[in-house]
C-alpha cells in the first residue's frame, strides 16, 4: 500500500535569520537605529550651545547701550545743529545771491540803453552836430552832457562788473555750502541709525527675561538707587553744615560792625552781589525744571512737550535768558567749572567718560535730570551715575 503524504504544516523557523529584508518590522527597527545614529551624529557636531547671561549682566549690558545711546543722541543734536546752522547759511546766500543777481540784470540793462544810445547818435559827425544844432550854445550843452554821459557810463561798466565778480564769488559759496550741507545731512542720518539700534539692542534684551528676573533686575535697580539715596544724604549734611556756619559768620560780621564792636570785616562765605544775581537766575531755571517733571524723555527732544538731558538744560537756562549751546560737549565748555562740593542749585552736573549726560543741580546732592528712554524728568541722586564735572552757567 502506498505510502500516504504527510499533512503536518512545516514548522516555521522564529529566529532574526527567518525574518525576510523587506518586512515591514525589519524596515521600522532599521529605520528608527538609522535616526538614532543620525541624531547622536548631529548632537556631537552641534556647537556647544552660549550660556544665558545672568539679569546683573543684562542690567550691566542694558546700562552700557543706554549710555551708548546717550552719546549717540549728544552727536545727533550736533549734527542737527550743525545742519540747521548750514542750511541757515544757504538760504541766506542764495538770497543775496538773488538780490546780486538783480543788481547785476539792472546794470546790464542800463549798459543796453548806453549802447543803444550810442548806436543811434554815433554815426553824426561833430561838425554835423553843430550844423544840426539849433545854435551853437545848444551844441556845446550837448556836448557837455555827452561828456557827463560817458563817465557815468564808466561808472556803471565798472559797478557791472564788481556786481558780476560779487555775483560769482556768491554762487560758489552757495555750492560750498552745499556741499557741507549734505555732509552735515548724512551725518545725521549716521547718529540716528546708531540712536535707534542700541535702544533696540537694549529692548530686545529686556524683552527677554522672564518675570522673575526682571523682578530681580528691578530690585538691583532699587539697591542702585539706594547707595545713590545714601550719598546724597550726606552731601545734604554737608550743605546744611556749610549754610548754618556761613549764617554764623554773617551774624559775627553784624555785631562786629556795631558800635564797639570789633571793625574787622572778616572773610566769611557769605553771598555777595554776583552770588545773588546768580541764586535769582537760578531759581528761574529749578522752577522751570520742577514744571518740566513727568514729561518723557526723547531722544533729540527739546521741549515743550519731551526732553532729551541737554534738551531740558538748554530749555531750563533758557527760561532765565541765559542761552546754552545744544549738546553736554558744548555746555561743559560754558561758564566756571565747579568741584562737586561747591555744587549750587542752578549748576550742570555731567557724567561719564564721554560726558554724555548732564542735569541740574537742585541742592542736597540731588539733580532734575531727563534720565533716558522709557522714563521721565524726575529728581535723582547725582550719585546715580559717574560724575564726570560741573559747571556754572552763568
Amino acid at each position: 500500500m502506498p505510502a500516504l503524504a504527510s499533512h503536518r504544516k512545516p514548522r516555521t523557523r522564529t529566529g532574526m535569520a527567518g525574518l525576510r529584508a523587506n518586512s515591514p518590522a525589519v524596515g521600522f527597527t532599521t529605520a528608527a537605529l538609522a535616526s538614532v545614529t543620525l541624531l547622536s551624529t548631529q548632537s556631537a557636531n552641534a556647537a556647544p550651545t552660549e550660556p544665558k547671561p545672568s539679569v546683573e549682566e543684562v542690567q550691566k549690558k542694558v546700562d552700557d547701550l543706554y549710555r551708548q545711546a546717550g552719546t549717540a543722541t549728544e552727536k545727533y543734536n550736533k549734527a542737527k545743529e550743525s545742519t540747521d546752522e548750514k542750511r541757515r547759511e544757504v538760504d541766506q546766500l542764495l538770497d543775496d545771491a538773488a538780490k546780486r543777481t538783480d543788481k547785476l540784470n539792472e546794470s546790464r540793462r542800463t549798459l543796453g540803453n548806453y549802447a543803444a544810445a550810442q548806436y543811434r547818435t554815433g554815426a553824426v559827425t561833430p561838425t554835423a552836430a553843430l550844423l544840426l544844432a539849433d545854435s551853437p550854445q545848444a551844441y556845446f550843452d550837448q556836448t557837455q552832457l555827452m561828456d557827463r554821459m560817458t563817465d557815468r557810463q564808466r561808472t556803471v561798466i565798472d559797478d557791472y562788473e564788481t556786481q558780476r565778480a560779487a555775483a560769482a564769488k556768491q554762487r560758489a559759496e552757495a555750492t560750498k555750502s552745499l556741499e557741507s550741507l549734505t555732509d552735515s545731512q548724512k551725518a545725521l542720518r549716521t547718529s540716528k541709525q546708531e540712536v535707534q539700534a542700541k535702544l533696540s539692542e537694549a529692548r530686545s534684551l529686556l524683552s527677554k527675561l522672564t518675570a522673575e528676573e526682571k523682578a530681580r533686575l528691578a530690585a538691583i535697580e532699587r539697591e542702585k538707587e539706594e547707595v545713590a539715596r545714601r550719598k546724597a544724604e550726606a552731601k545734604a549734611k554737608e550743605e546744611a553744615k556749610a549754610r548754618a556756619d556761613a549764617e554764623a559768620e554773617r551774624k559775627r560780621r553784624e555785631q562786629a560792625q556795631q558800635p564797639g564792636g570789633d571793625s574787622g570785616t572778616g572773610t566769611g562765605t557769605g553771598t555777595g552781589t554776583s552770588d545773588g544775581a546768580y541764586a535769582a537766575k537760578a531759581d528761574k531755571v529749578l522752577s522751570f525744571a520742577r514744571s518740566q517733571m513727568g514729561k518723557p524723555y526723547v531722544w533729540g527732544a527739546t521741549g515743550p512737550s519731551s526732553y532729551d538731558c541737554s534738551g531740558l538744560t538748554q530749555a531750563a537756562w533758557k527760561a532765565a535768558g541765559v542761552d546754552l549751546p545744544r549738546t553736554t560737549w558744548d555746555q561743559v565748555k560754558v561758564g566756571k567749572r565747579i568741584a562737586t562740593k561747591d555744587l549750587l542749585p542752578g549748576d550742570l552736573v555731567f557724567f561719564y567718560d564721554d560726558i554724555s549726560h548732564v542735569g541740574i543741580y537742585i541742592g542736597d546732592g540731588k539733580m532734575i535730570h531727563a534720565p533716558k528712554p522709557g522714563a521721565n524728568v524726575r529728581e535723582e541722586s547725582i550719585y546715580y551715575m559717574p560724575i564726570y564735572g560741573s559747571v556754572r552757567p552763568a
